[in-house]
């Protein structure tokens, strides 16, 4: 099972997202556009992983989330990895928080404690809105750059849990089925 956790906006704010995206789709129809349901902020990925690994998975991260309250998370900017003149991701930027890059850390810890790889580059919380595929035209990514530095959206979610979602791979692209949440604050 190829594994992450994430945090997921309520469908609202999916819907709001998906219609602030019109334009940029508009803008640049030859990037691989996510659409608004599979739309996340990933906390880790934990990657291909035995049906057997769940039930531990589980209590690691049902202990890392307890130990943290609920938390608002402002997103607002749009940008690209690693900068629009060669962009491979397009994403919806999320405002540094302290009680994020905490909760990072503490779910990071709870993951490395299962064996898992601590990650390798530091946490940058965003969410993808659009893969640039290989050979994609200069003059769309020049369009969305040009779109990103008066994008209208802004929005603040409330984080009540992460979630342990499971990616199913299909040529229609990626499937992600939530498996398990782990609520913030929550008694364990």
């Amino acid at each position: 099972m190829r594994l992450f956790l994430a945090i997921n906006p309520p469908s609202e704010l999916r819907g709001s997202l998906a219609e602030a995206m019109r334009p940029l789709r508009d803008a640049a129809p030859g990037l691989r556009w996510v659409s608004a349901e599979r739309v996340h902020l990933t906390v880790r990925f934990l990657g291909d992983q035995p049906i057997e690994r769940l039930a531990e998975i589980r209590v690691a991260v049902d202990t890392a989330a307890a130990r943290h309250v609920e938390a608002p998370v402002a997103l607002g900017r749009l940008g690209a990895f690693p900068n629009f003149r060669r962009a491979r991701v397009v994403w919806l930027g999320v405002a540094p928080d302290p009680r994020l890059e905490l909760l990072h850390h503490d779910v990071e810890e709870a993951c490395v404690r299962l064996g898992f790889e601590p990650e390798g580059r530091p946490f940058r919380p965003h969410l993808t809105i659009a893969r640039v595929p290989d050979g994609a035209p200069e003059e769309e990514l020049r369009a969305l750059h040009r779109l990103a530095r008066s994008f209208p959206f802004e929005a603040t979610i409330d984080v009540p849990s992460i979630d342990l979602m499971v990616s199913e791979l299909s040529p229609e692209g990626p499937r992600y089925r939530l498996l398990h949440t782990s609520p913030l604050g929550a008694a364990v």
